[in-house]
């Protein structure tokens, strides 16, 4: 019995959903030179004096956030005669999963960048964000960890803009299942457009499930809350793709490169609380 090949009817990977695109995070395209972006990290203090008294003399501090281009890439050889064999496209083909895999990593990025090894700093290896922590060895988290984040944002003057909880499946199911108070019937994840604390909270699996506390090793989650319109993201450039038919060329094979340079920047640290604790087993 024949087979026949329904490339019309090709079934892709199952990916991670995008985190960041649907928070509402500022972008900064076309940049050329590295980013310097003024701000005022404190100001003028107020006195009260005495009759002919004069206050005390004090001065605004001024700071910047800095962004310079960091690059992502991927390459994919294929073979001449996947090429010729195939009924698919394969250099779109190939495009499209490079394209894929540098979206998801940048994204990413903003997240849990760790500042080194030429990746951008994300919101959770930010000096100065919010913390609620769960335990010595994590915990499952509550109503109390939930309403702690947005405490965070709020005493730091922070929550204004785009307010949103990002976290992952695991902690969502977790959540779901998770009252309020005891014997309430009311769950810490509700339902309707803004299901967690009355705000909106975004769920995908680029947010870790895989972090460590004390002896949960490799099994605590994070859950962050912020006004994501204070993450920037730079871009210097568009994504670059080059098909490279020279490189493997005795062979016919052929390379596909993909690159873009970006990096991220937040406006305030206090702007964001994550917990990278909760534990959802």
């Amino acid at each position: 019995v024949a087979t026949d090949l329904l490339s019309g009817s090709f079934i892709d990977m199952l990916y991670n959903a995008m985190a960041l695109a649907s928070l509402g995070i500022t972008r900064l395209d076309g940049l050329q030179g590295n980013v310097a972006i003024p701000k005022k990290s404190a100001g003028a203090t107020a006195y009260w004096v005495a009759e002919s008294g004069s206050p005390t003399e004090s001065q605004p501090t001024l700071a910047q956030v800095t962004m310079s281009p960091k690059t992502i890439g991927a390459y994919t050889d294929y073979s001449r005669r996947l090429m010729l064999q195939s009924s698919l496209s394969v250099e779109q083909f190939v495009r499209n999963d490079l394209a894929q895999a540098l979206a998801l990593g940048l994204d990413l990025a903003g997240i849990h960048g760790t500042g080194s090894s030429n990746q951008p700093t994300g919101i959770l290896a930010t000096s100065g964000i919010g913390d609620v922590a769960g335990g010595t060895n994590g915990d499952a988290p509550t109503w109390a960890d939930i309403v702690g984040l947005e405490s965070a944002v709020s005493v730091a003057n922070a929550a204004i803009g785009n307010l949103a909880y990002l976290t992952n499946a695991k902690v969502r199911g977790k959540l779901k299942t998770t009252e309020k108070a005891s014997s309430t019937g009311q769950f810490v994840w509700g339902d309707g457009a803004t299901p967690l604390n009355g705000y909106n909270a975004v769920v995908s699996n680029q947010v870790s499930s895989t972090l460590t506390k004390g002896t949960a090793d490799s099994i605590c989650s994070a859950i962050l809350f912020g006004n994501w319109a204070d993450l920037i993201l730079g871009l210097w450039g568009g994504l670059e793709i080059l098909t490279d038919p020279y490189t493997g060329s005795t062979s016919g094979t052929v390379r596909v490169v993909a690159l873009q340079s970006a990096d991220y920047g937040v406006r305030h640290a206090g702007s964001f609380a994550a917990m990278h604790d909760a534990l959802t087993t």
